[in-house]
């Protein structure tokens, strides 16, 4: 792989007036946010050791008060892709490895690339290069099969269901 940053986390709002802030950890366990050495931004000039005193609360070096937490907060902590171990399972893997994996239907057709996995919070979908552009959840159900090793996945698209408005209803914005 090269030399990609990967999101591990973020860092949230202040907490009491030493400087500690509330931290948003992706990782399995929470407290696993420091196990891969030294965060940093995600163009790796700004570099964070965190101190976990609880699963989201965490101590900064450097930062003691109130003012200088609060100007971290939202600042995305990433660690670069070879500080994080090798997937123990050949079917395991790093969602961030699906990145730039050609997307393919089970007959073979090409969908595009996948640009980006995005997680807002109900779910991991990929965001497949167009045109068209297109959101696919990352489920088994629509995409049963991930080659790591040929860089390719397989994508079963949800059908589209289209809802006719109807008679007699308003849409939304109409007076």
């Amino acid at each position: 792989m090269s030399s990609a940053m990967i999101l591990l986390g973020e860092i949230g709002r202040p907490h009491g007036v030493r400087g500690l802030v509330r931290v948003r950890s992706f990782t399995a366990e929470p407290e696993d946010l420091t196990a891969y050495g030294p965060l940093s931004d995600h163009s790796g000039t700004q570099r964070f050791v965190l101190e976990m005193l609880a699963p989201d609360l965490a101590r900064i070096e450097g930062v003691t008060d109130r003012d200088q937490a609060a100007r971290l907060t939202g600042t995305k902590l990433y660690v670069p892709r070879e500080a994080l171990p090798p997937p123990e399972d050949p079917e395991e893997f790093y969602l961030s490895d699906l990145e730039g994996m050609a997307a393919l239907t089970e007959a073979g057709e090409a969908l595009g690339r996948v640009r980006s996995v995005e997680d807002h919070g109900a779910g991991a979908f990929l965001v497949l290069e167009g045109p068209p552009e297109r959101l696919v959840p990352f489920t088994r159900a629509a995409v049963p099969a991930v080659d790591v090793a040929a860089r390719r996945i397989t994508v079963v698209l949800p059908e589209e269901i289209l809802v006719e408005p109807q008679p007699g209803e308003q849409e939304a914005g109409a007076a």
